[in-house]
């Protein structure tokens, strides 16, 4: 081998091992340069040169499957941007189609309304829902969803657009209550969060030796005039007896977790 040839050889193989510590890029940029500065050196034919023009050839094949790779992974990145895009829509249609069915079959006038903001510091006494005085809404009207009773209106803003209401699992709302296939009544508030973040409801002045147990539903009694009768609240989780009266715990059929549709019952002459 002449002189220069292994020279060159000698360059080239510390080079290469040079690289092996470097990232597969660096080593790529490393064998491009390495061959154009040997190549001079290299005669045309020889194994050497072979070699090195191969080692090139791989350097190229492997840049370009690389950029190969990007734009798959790209791809693929819109493909899922589209599909989550489309479960979206597909349950936001869903839930529309639910909202017009009620609205159709509710046998009362409604309007139809989304809650617009919740804060976390009172997430199950209040929400803001885009219905106000400009659509008939006024205080103290009930406020519903398809699965059941959601709470009463308890202020509306002065730009006529937005109201807030005051939900069920607030202690504040008191509702005259009936439990199906018994003849107890009693009066259903908000009670304390159970620890997995969900909330109950708390059914007091039970009669002392009330019939009921888990799984019964419970409904409002219309008593009060301020909540229409016969509409669902949720059903019986658990019954404590006292000595002067019982009370029960009740899940409520709302999924107060997650609100999204509601409907705003408008008076009759409305």
């Amino acid at each position: 081998m002449k002189p220069l040839n292994l020279i060159a050889l000698l360059l080239f193989l510390g080079g290469a091992l040079w690289a092996l510590t470097r990232n597969d890029r660096v080593v790529r940029s490393i064998q491009a340069s390495y061959y154009s500065v040997l190549s001079p050196f290299l005669r045309t034919g020889s194994s050497l040169e072979t070699r090195a023009r191969e080692f090139l050839s791989d350097a190229k094949s492997a840049k370009t499957l690389e950029q190969e790779m990007r734009q798959t992974r790209g791809e693929l990145d819109r493909l899922k941007l589209i599909e989550s895009r489309f479960q979206s829509l597909e349950t936001e249609n869903n839930e529309l189609r639910k909202a017009l069915d009620f609205k159709q079959s509710a046998g009362f006038h409604v309007i139809a309304a989304h809650v617009t903001r919740r804060n976390p510091t009172t997430w199950w006494q209040t929400v803001d829902i885009d219905a106000g005085t400009h659509e008939g809404v006024r205080k103290h009207l009930m406020v519903l969803s398809k699965d059941g009773l959601v709470g009463i209106v308890d202020r509306t803003n002065p730009c006529g657009e937005i109201s807030s209401v005051l939900l069920l699992t607030d202690e504040k709302c008191q509702v005259a209550s009936r439990i199906e296939g018994s003849p107890e009544v009693g009066i259903l508030c908000g009670h304390r969060g159970t620890p997995d973040g969900e909330a109950l409801l708390r059914l007091r002045f039970l009669s002392p030796n009330a019939a009921v147990h888990q799984g019964q539903r419970v409904f409002t009694s219309g008593r009060g005039g301020v909540f229409r009768a016969d509409i669902l609240l949720g059903t019986i989780d658990s019954v404590e007896k006292g000595a002067l009266d019982s009370e029960a715990l009740v899940r409520p059929s709302v999924n107060f977790a997650d609100l999204g549709a509601v409907f705003v019952v408008l008076p009759a002459d409305s």
